[in-house]
């Protein structure tokens, strides 16, 4: 099985030598998810092997080839070819020789001859290479072929139920199965790399996941506002964007224990004023690790008047504290396009069941700070407690992270003793990801949780049973299996395939 990949539009504008080197970037992002996720060596890592996947990048579109012996994981396939920055458009193609026309009507009618049956259609023709023909021709005579051998209700230019799509390349004959959506962008890694506070919230997910669609290699930055709950949720969007949109590259989760600033702020700081303080704290503690990272640019999730500190007025304030670029990609973006869009990309889920930590509230709250009242206020704070924050950091490789309580996840991973009968694996990744790749043939009776519904369905579930958690890469499934364990649950433990 092959698939022909369409760049993002962005990507063919540029010179010739910048083109080159982003579709060289989204072979090897390709490759390289495509063997993390499916365990599928390409041909440039092993020539000899006749099961690896094939991987090329051509002037105007990348070859991705699938060897029979794994044509049965296309749906995962493809759900990666959807994901990838970088890839506009995606087809399964059939490749034929290139014959005469009589054969490209053969061959037509043997894919689309039954699709046709009552309905209108229309053959679109691309072609390159040198030929005695056009496109044109090749429209005019497959269409009239199918017209002539199939129960199609006519042709339809314009509105056609059914859209025949060929492709000719050189004496190569392609018929496009079908043709679905990327999300486009840049390939990761063609950009420069930024940090990303992010909450867990809709708002800081969707901008994180915009920064990777841009190309931007994003590094998640959490403040830990005193919720060890939060910190585990919020590594879970973090896992989950990797996993999904960013797989390709490490990328780092680094966690600053906030708790001991916002104290400082809450016995200092006037109350109208406490908000924009606490975001101008952040911005400096920011900008400090992407001074240490050499990033060179913050991305965070603020819209314009969404909630008091994001007037433009205290925006400007917030900013002040910082050379560093700050990215704002969803500035301009109501709030329930955010949410839509968070629902696109598979991280509602995980925003709408956020914990959340009210750090600061503030009474009346200002919507129109004034610079010198707030750097007068600041004088009254002992920075030092910031620096201790700082240097008090845990920055984790996401592609190891695992767990805060590194006790507790252990315990949930010990080799279990435990009659079969009384068993059961819960199945708790995304949605999504049960549909692309259902368990089947396991050992156990197995009952599908989302981990999003997993604190709220285990304390219902039969008690003198033993739980096994499971997901795909054993991250997750560690990370609440601890966190059941520091919870008093001993009857829980990880499933491994």
């Amino acid at each position: 099985m092959k698939y022909l990949i369409k760049y993002s539009g962005e990507m063919t504008t540029k010179s010739r030598m910048v083109r080159q080197q982003f579709s060289r970037q989204l072979r090897r992002n390709l490759a390289k998810i495509l063997r993390l996720h499916l365990g599928l060596a390409d041909k440039a890592a092993a020539p000899r092997n006749p099961d690896a996947i094939t991987v090329e990048a051509t002037w105007d579109h990348l070859q991705v080839e699938l060897p029979p012996i794994h044509e049965a994981r296309a749906p995962q396939v493809e759900a990666i070819l959807a994901a990838t920055p970088g890839v506009w458009s995606f087809s399964r193609v059939l490749e034929r020789p290139l014959g005469d026309f009589d054969d490209m009507v053969t061959q037509t009618l043997a894919v689309f001859g039954e699709r046709l049956r009552g309905k209108s259609f229309v053959v679109r023709c691309r072609r390159v290479g040198k030929h005695t023909f056009n496109s044109m021709d090749v429209e005019r005579y497959v269409g009239g072929g199918l017209r002539q051998h199939t129960q199609a209700s006519g042709v339809d230019l314009h509105n056609p139920e059914v859209s025949v799509m060929l492709e000719i390349r050189d004496q190569t004959f392609y018929l496009i199965d079908e043709s679905l959506h990327g999300i486009g962008g840049f390939p990761l890694g063609t950009q420069d790399s930024v940090i990303s506070l992010i909450s867990g919230g809709y708002d800081s997910a969707v901008a994180s996941y915009l920064a990777m669609k841009r190309g931007m290699r994003t590094h998640f930055l959490f403040f830990n506002l005193g919720g060890h709950e939060h910190e585990i949720a919020v590594k879970e969007v973090a896992l989950y964007l990797w996993q999904k949109f960013g797989m390709s590259h490490p990328l780092l989760f680094i966690t600053v224990p906030f708790e001991a600033v916002v104290a400082e702020i809450l016995e200092k700081i006037a109350s109208p004023m406490m908000g924009v303080v606490l975001k101008r704290m952040m911005l400096r503690a920011a900008a400090t690790v992407a001074e240490q990272l050499e990033v060179g640019a913050l991305v965070t999730g603020e819209s314009v008047a969404q909630v008091s500190s994001q007037t433009l007025t205290n925006l400007c304030v917030i900013d002040e504290v910082t050379t560093k670029l700050v990215l704002r990609p969803l500035i301009m973006t109501d709030k329930q396009d955010i949410v839509d869009q968070a629902r696109k990309i598979g991280t509602e889920e995980f925003s709408a069941v956020m914990p959340e930590y009210c750090a600061v509230i503030s009474v009346k709250p200002t919507t129109r700070a004034k610079l010198p009242r707030v750097q007068h206020a600041e004088r009254l704070l002992d920075f030092a407690v910031l620096q201790r924050a700082l240097e008090g950091r845990v920055a984790l490789d996401i592609r190891t992270m695992e767990t805060g309580t590194v006790a507790a996840a252990q315990q949930a991973d010990e080799p279990i003793s435990i009659p079969a009968d009384k068993l059961m694996i819960l199945d708790i990744r995304h949605p999504d990801e049960e549909d692309r790749s259902p368990l089947t043939g396991m050992p156990y009776p197995v009952e599908k949780v989302p981990f999003f519904r997993l604190n709220t369905r285990f304390t219902q579930l039969p008690p003198e049973r033993h739980y096994l958690l499971y997901c795909d890469k054993g991250v997750m499934s560690r990370l609440h299996a601890g966190h059941l364990k520091e919870q008093g649950h001993g009857n829980v433990g990880i499933y491994r395939k």
